[in-house]
């Protein structure tokens, strides 16, 4: 999956402006959050800017393309919804390495070694632990659930 293709299947999950008071994000367009991106106008970002920030502070960030197709766009995705240094440590538990939070070589050799399949399997599975001990699960949970169930079903 290229970067084009992986912000395509993102947005169809993240959507256009949101400013829910019960989401911790706050204001929200494409899934750019005015808390994790306070000097943007958030209700006046254009997809083409908010293509450029998920390419820059996301995409790249994970070494996305270094990881194996099966978990590229599962990993970019947790980046966006619940932050990069968390979805490397969902990464890094998933592969058996020390979760700092930074990908390296050690990490990415982890990853390289690893099932694919399985790599994907108990990635989603970090991640839905993750989320159900969250207290906005009540809330967001089934959401989330399904976003991840829609990764899985939609493995390559």
């Amino acid at each position: 999956m290229t970067f084009d293709e992986a912000f395509k299947v993102l947005i169809g999950h993240e959507g256009g402006y949101v400013n829910d008071p019960k989401d911790p994000g706050g204001e929200t367009k494409f899934g750019v959050s005015k808390r994790a991106y306070p000097g943007e106008d958030i209700a006046g970002l254009t997809l083409e800017r908010a293509k450029a920030l998920y390419l820059r502070d996301f995409w790249d960030v994970i070494h996305a393309d270094e990881l194996p197709k099966h978990a590229r766009f599962a990993v970019f995705d947790a980046a966006v919804n619940s932050g990069v240094r968390q979805a490397i440590k969902w990464l890094q538990r998933a592969v058996g390495v020390t979760d700092d939070g930074v990908i390296g070589h050690k990490t990415l050799s982890a990853v390289v070694a690893m099932e694919p399949y399985k790599l994907a399997a108990v990635y989603n599975g970090q991640r839905l632990k993750f989320m159900t001990e969250l207290h906005t699960f009540s809330t967001f949970g089934r959401g989330w659930a399904r976003r991840v169930a829609e990764n899985l079903i939609n493995l390559p």
